[in-house]
């Protein structure tokens, strides 16, 4: 199994995990995911890694509470082991060798971005990176992405930090003032990347996204992340998950991600009776 060597909590519901795990770290690229499973019955879980050392053999997760098995993996401590930790999955993000290049990262959505910019820097890439979150408290790896960004800007929906709003207000603002920009690449909730890719469309200017929300499987078996992309059907999983933003469908995706909210409210339900010592609960099925 793989042990967790390091957590740390980055939001209430927000952790970092650094797992054990060399033969995937040795893999691992930026754009990529692993599939978790904590117990034998349990469900597998997508997860995007959000940094690797392949010289320390480690792989570094970023867990959201949001569903039963995330909430699972966050409940884990330092010592603990996952009981699966498959990958490197899906293709590397294609990255340039020219920049600017605009990272936008709203949420959860910036730890995947973080090991993107990071290559990027070490390929001699100029990285402007915005980043958002509802409150300045659920803002994630400022730090870090300060670290490997020439520029970083930063938005929250109420102004608590940075610019008050949204992080396309800021990319639109980027894009107005005439700035040079190679292209955009953007991570986070679907329909942030929905109106990331709506803003920058106007301007033809290039722009990636990562499916990996509507992600279930992770192996192209299932079908639940079927996607609609220059209107072929592709399987985020094994095709992407990064895609070129102006050929998403996304209304569609939008609509995918909600395909389980059902289920995994019924699966937050039991995990609370079984809490609270009545009967139920199990580590299955219900959403991440």
């Amino acid at each position: 199994m793989f042990e967790i060597l390091k957590k740390r909590d980055l939001t209430p519901v927000t952790k970092l995990f650094v797992v054990e795990a060399p033969l995937v770290a040795r893999k691992a690229r930026p754009g990529q995911f692993v599939i978790v499973r904590v117990t034998e019955s349990g469900e597998r879980i997508p997860l995007t890694i959000a940094d690797y050392d392949a010289g320390a053999g480690t792989v570094t997760i970023v867990v959201q509470e949001v569903g039963l098995t995330s909430r699972l993996v966050g409940a884990l401590g330092e010592g603990e082991r996952i009981l699966d930790f498959v990958g490197p999955l899906g293709r590397p993000a294609p990255l340039t060798d020219r920049g600017p290049v605009v990272l936008v990262g709203g949420g959860f959505g910036v730890a995947p971005i973080y090991p993107i910019a990071k290559v990027l820097k070490t390929k001699g890439v100029k990285v402007i990176s915005i980043i958002g979150a509802r409150t300045k408290d659920l803002l994630i790896l400022e730090e870090e992405m300060r670290s490997v960004s020439d520029e970083l800007l930063v938005a929250t929906d109420d102004g608590s930090k940075g610019h008050k709003g949204f992080v396309t207000d800021v990319l639109k603002q980027l894009i107005e003032s005439g700035r040079e920009i190679e292209e955009v690449i953007a991570i986070g909730p679907m329909v942030m990347m929905r109106a990331v890719s709506r803003t920058t469309e106007p301007y033809k200017l290039r722009t990636l996204v990562s499916l990996d929300p509507i992600m279930v499987d992770g192996t192209g078996m299932c079908g639940a992340c079927r996607c609609t992309v220059g209107g072929e059907v592709k399987f985020a999983c094994v095709d992407g998950p990064i895609f070129d933003a102006h050929q998403v469908d996304f209304d569609e995706a939008v609509r995918r991600g909600h395909m389980y909210d059902a289920e995994q409210k019924l699966a937050l339900a039991k995990l609370e009776v079984a809490a609270t010592g009545g009967r139920g609960g199990c580590a299955c099925g219900g959403g991440r």
